[in-house]
């Protein structure tokens, strides 16, 4: 993390609200090999990358912009895409690190108009049960019907 980089920011940045930044800080610096772009220690809060996705990190606090009761497992019908250049990178860190598994690596593909586009994917929770789905490009190929 340089203090001197000029950062870019996506677009869009999900900014998650998490019960233990230092968790959820091993979980995806250490753990997952995202890096952190910076941080405010003071805050509690990081924004964080991989592959050019971003994330910030935020840990509850009192004015927080928190819309209703936020329950032990957050992030409830959503899921974030993680596009990576190697899926099998992100495996290899998952079973050295004992992660669990909410769905295993599996290929995929999804109609696109009038393609189909495939993908080898996998989903994961973080420390407070936000869903990651990690995914590797696969090609396109004409529908198949």
């Amino acid at each position: 993390m340089g203090n001197d980089k000029t950062i870019k920011f996506n677009r869009l940045i999900p900014e998650l609200l998490v019960s233990r930044i230092e968790a959820s800080k091993v979980f995806y610096v250490e753990q997952l090999g995202f890096t952190i772009e910076y941080e405010r220690r003071e805050d509690d809060f990081a924004l964080i990358l991989y592959e050019g996705s971003q994330f910030m990190l935020e840990q509850d606090h009192a004015t927080a912009w928190i819309t209703g009761e936020l329950g032990s497992i957050r992030g409830r019908g959503i899921n974030f895409q993680i596009e990576v250049d190697c899926l099998d990178t992100v495996i290899a860190k998952i079973e050295t690190n004992d992660l669990p598994y909410f769905r295993k690596s599996k290929e995929q593909w999804y109609r696109i108009n009038t393609i189909e586009e495939g993908v080898k994917e996998l989903l994961i929770q973080d420390p407070d049960g936000y869903l990651l789905r990690f995914q590797q490009y696969l090609g396109e190929r004409e529908i198949l019907e």
